[in-house]
């Protein structure tokens, strides 16, 4: 029974993944990547490979067990939920988040200056799938599903404020080495991704009795044969009349 509802291969996924992220971190700093080699480097032709090696690279132990957590729980929540689409949306999720980081420009928000930026991390990846899984609930409207939305909003909810510069409600010494970029991207991309896959996947089960045309003999003789065998049920309650003020105002006036 326990096999039936738990989904194994859950775990295992999630597990490569975080496997993958500290494998990339070690070789990371072995030397194997030195400066900007595997970042996504935004408008520039040699930042594009860092579409594919970026989640893997990460700046700091802080950095990388920051995302080591989130990476794990949301991966194990898209294949144990969204089994048969799980595959498509990581990896379309992955892929698109990351084009789009590399396409904006990192701008400075207070001087407009065009910075050259090497973005690393699974950031982009955390908020494809945290948007995903939160808004693929609430367009399916399947109640088991709106529960596992609502347990990341629980849990996540403060991602929101990761889709915009730190600067805005910090005073910041210089600037954030945090990419907003990617966070509203994963975002973005999340949202989309949960209203085109809305209709494929597990959907809300509808009974037969539900339809508008249903009619079954069997049944309609069953309730029928309730119906004479239990007269009691279906006697109607004597009727109250609900008290009015207006008809006791004589009386009150005679007092």
């Amino acid at each position: 029974m326990f096999k039936d509802t738990f989904n194994f291969k859950a775990i295992i996924y999630a597990a490569m993944m975080v496997a993958a992220m500290w494998v990339g971190f070690f070789l990371q700093h072995l030397g194997w990547f030195e400066g900007c080699s595997g970042a996504i480097i935004p408008l520039n032709p040699s930042g594009l490979k860092g579409i594919f090696f970026s989640p893997f690279l990460h700046g700091s132990l802080e950095h990388i067990f920051g995302n080591t957590v989130p990476i794990f729980v949301l991966i194990f929540l898209l294949f144990q939920f969204y089994p048969f689409i799980a595959k498509k949306v990581f990896f379309l999720g992955w892929l698109v988040s990351a084009f789009l980081v590399w396409l904006l420009p990192p701008v400075d928000i207070f001087t407009g200056e065009i910075n050259q930026v090497c973005i690393i991390g699974a950031s982009g990846i955390v908020y494809t799938l945290a948007f995903f899984i939160f808004f693929s609930g609430v367009f399916r409207w399947n109640m088991k599903l709106l529960t596992v939305s609502l347990i990341v909003a629980l849990y996540y909810g403060s991602l929101i404020w990761g889709v915009v510069p730190e600067e805005l409600f910090s005073h910041l010494p210089e600037r954030s080495k945090i990419s907003w970029q990617s966070h509203l991207s994963g975002a973005v991309v999340g949202i989309i991704i949960a209203f085109a896959f809305r209709k494929n996947g597990e959907k809300n089960m509808r009974y037969i009795w539900e339809f508008p045309n249903y009619y079954s003999e069997k049944d309609d003789k069953l309730w029928q044969e309730y119906k004479e065998n239990h007269p009691d049920d279906f006697l109607e309650l004597p009727y109250r009349k609900k008290e009015d003020l207006w008809d006791h105002l004589e009386e009150i006036r005679k007092k």
